[in-house]
């Protein structure tokens, strides 16, 4: 137990760097994955934000929830903003202007942010080297707006801008695999992390935090809002993404896959679709052709991880 211990107190340090006061919806998830991933990143970090619901809801003039120096900037340039800080204190601290530290760079941002406005941003910081994290958090759509479908937005699920009908299913497309892009750009880590696993996301952090040059961190999480599931299960849907094979917990360190989560045999899809609204208009025949998409695409990770 005191081994525990030390890790825990470790893995999750006490200093709050993400305050209340914030103005995110009931039973948000992605404002308790954004809590977890500050308080592993510490205080030595600049972040840099894209517009989305962890900016809006965190900064309301003249109240911010940010305890650490933080940049409001657009959908398309978090990563560019992170980028030119990085390079603009490796430059001062060349002059001497600045003393010499280990501050991060950390660039956050959600799917829409990331996966579709951003992504130039995105590759061109990778491409380069860029000593920074970024951080996507993923609730699969432009929740902040009104619930509009992203590239991440999961095949078959229902949005404002994807709604189902006689001539539609919902979202027509399969959601962008934004981890393995990353992975193509060849940057030292990457992993996928979900707020209902806490000790994995802090610990991913913490791993991100080490590395010297670029790392990418894809964090589901669930928008009651958006998703139309009540606010206390928030925790639980995200575990059932996780052992459903929906949302696989991994990581790959300079090319090497590992599954950082694993389970003897995933869940059924239907245990985590029937819980939410998205999913509700979904035919047993298309839940099975999604089924038989996420078995084969575990399989597939699996296997580079073994």
């Amino acid at each position: 137990m005191a081994e525990l211990g030390v890790y825990v107190s470790r893995v999750a340090p006490k200093v709050e760097t993400f305050l209340p006061g914030h103005r995110a919806c009931i039973g948000c998830a992605e404002a308790l994955a954004l809590r977890l991933i500050c308080k592993a990143l510490g205080t030595n970090v600049i972040v840099a934000n894209a517009t989305g619901c962890m900016e809006i809801v965190s900064s309301q003039v003249p109240y911010t929830s940010w305890g650490v120096p933080w940049i409001h900037t657009l959908f398309e340039n978090t990563a560019a903003v992170a980028s030119g800080i990085e390079a603009a204190r490796k430059a001062m601290e060349r002059k001497g202007r600045i003393p010499a530290s280990n501050t991060k760079i950390v660039a956050v941002g959600g799917d829409g942010a990331t996966s579709d406005i951003g992504l130039q941003a995105i590759s061109g910081a990778f491409e380069r080297g860029h000593n920074m994290i970024y951080v996507c958090l993923d609730n699969e759509a432009y929740m902040n707006t009104g619930i509009q479908r992203s590239s991440a937005t999961p095949f078959g699920a229902s949005t404002t801008t994807s709604p189902p009908g006689k001539l539609s299913t919902g979202q027509f497309s399969w959601k962008k695999d934004m981890p393995a892009i990353a992975v193509a750009h060849k940057i030292p880590y990457v992993a996928t992390a979900c707020h209902s696993y806490p000790f994995d996301l802090m610990k991913k952090v913490k791993k991100a935090l080490a590395v010297e040059g670029p790392s990418y961190l894809h964090v589901l999480s669930v928008c009651p809002t958006g998703w139309r599931c009540p606010p206390d299960l928030a925790v639980r849907v995200g575990r059932l993404a996780v052992e459903t094979g929906v949302f696989p917990l991994y990581e790959v360190e300079n090319g090497g896959y590992r599954m950082s989560v694993d389970f003897p045999a995933l869940k059924p899809l239907t245990d985590y679709t029937k819980l939410q609204g998205r999913f509700r208009h979904l035919s047993e025949d298309m839940l099975a052709q999604i089924q038989a998409r996420v078995t084969e695409e575990y399989q597939k990770l699996k296997e580079k991880a073994s």
